[in-house]
């Protein structure tokens, strides 16, 4: 996005994870399914950190924060979607559904275009662009990339580990019927959806974007303790805790957008890409961690201790950021 960028990146991501989704419904093999998932997986981690890069750099700054809301609100909801298509539609149908409507958002960007301000420096061959190792050659650009990851710990903690364990959380909380994790996740999809658009409209309104984090964070710890307490509940009332839990951590907009406008455009759409595919990522250690802890001390205290933990390096790494709302995008890292 950096080097060539951010449309072409933008339409070949998209081109690639619809390609795949619709092979995926054509393999008769774990071996091929495997490898059409990794493409799309490919496909996909491209596409929002191009388009939030150039919605941040295409817009006037009192109303960036806004278009990076309907963003990264609009394509959440394509999780609630799923659980539906899943219902009423055989898996391979699924999929060749994913691909066209991938096709149908190609078609539909087809007139999106290029950032002025990566239009500006593309001509400049002196200057260094999207240098991914750069991130780590500069102590201070170093820690401001880790602090940008690391604020959305909580997110992924909630989604890959609450939301997705739900059953067995379900279970161990003794609550009233079954509770089904496609279920709980499209519920917390639906949360994650109106809290994305609370939190950045909340951030345009008061003109800071730390304080806001900072609300959510807070709302997450108290929904969070809620969740482990619930003995006995209707899955009604467990699932109405898993949309909570989805506003809560309904910071996902928020967090892309200040990573990206902490950087100068030579590196913007690197972390604006990097930094929500490393959050995602950091679902692996965490849910090896709460293996761990779960044979050691149960699940409900597995849960508590690894999710005060995300909270707390969150809570850490957000006061070392810097505020962004009123910082001007139009430069180059050294």
């Amino acid at each position: 996005g950096d080097k060539k960028g951010r449309v072409k990146i933008l339409f070949g991501s998209i081109f690639l994870y619809s390609l795949a989704n619709i092979a995926n419904g054509t393999v008769d093999s774990i071996w091929s399914y495997a490898a059409w998932r990794f493409i799309a997986g490919i496909g996909l981690a491209g596409e929002l950190g191009a388009g939030i890069t150039l919605v941040l750099e295409n817009l006037p700054q009192q109303t960036r924060g806004y278009g990076t809301m309907v963003v990264a609100s609009v394509g959440v909801t394509g999780a609630i979607l799923a659980n539906f298509v899943s219902k009423y539609f055989e898996w391979r149908i699924a999929y060749y559904i994913g691909g066209g409507l991938g096709f149908m958002l190609l078609l539909a960007r087809v007139s999106v275009y290029e950032s002025g301000m990566y239009s500006e420096m593309a001509g400049q061959y002196n200057i260094s662009k999207g240098n991914f190792i750069s991130l780590f050659t500069s102590r201070a650009r170093f820690f401001k990339y880790m602090r940008s990851v690391l604020i959305g710990l909580p997110i992924w903690f909630c989604v890959g580990i609450l939301i997705t364990f739900s059953p067995e959380f379900a279970k161990a909380l003794s609550i009233a019927g079954p509770v089904n994790a496609g279920e709980a996740v499209m519920f917390c999809y639906i949360g994650l959806v109106l809290g994305d658009f609370l939190s950045g409209f909340l951030s345009q309104y008061f003109r800071n974007r730390k304080k806001i984090v900072l609300m959510f964070l807070l709302m997450t710890c108290a929904v969070t303790a809620y969740y482990f307490t619930q003995q006995n509940q209707s899955a009604s009332r467990f699932y109405l805790t898993c949309l909570a839990i989805g506003f809560a951590v309904g910071y996902w907009a928020i967090f892309i957008t200040i990573a990206a406008e902490q950087f100068g455009t030579n590196l913007r759409a690197t972390v604006a890409s990097t930094v929500p595919n490393f959050i995602r990522g950091a679902v692996i250690p965490i849910t090896f961690f709460f293996q761990m802890a779960k044979r050691q001390f149960g699940i409900i205290q597995a849960g508590m201790i690894v999710g005060s933990v995300c909270l707390a390096i969150a809570f850490y790494t957000l006061y070392g950021l810097e505020e962004t709302f009123s910082k001007e995008l139009n430069y180059i890292e050294d």
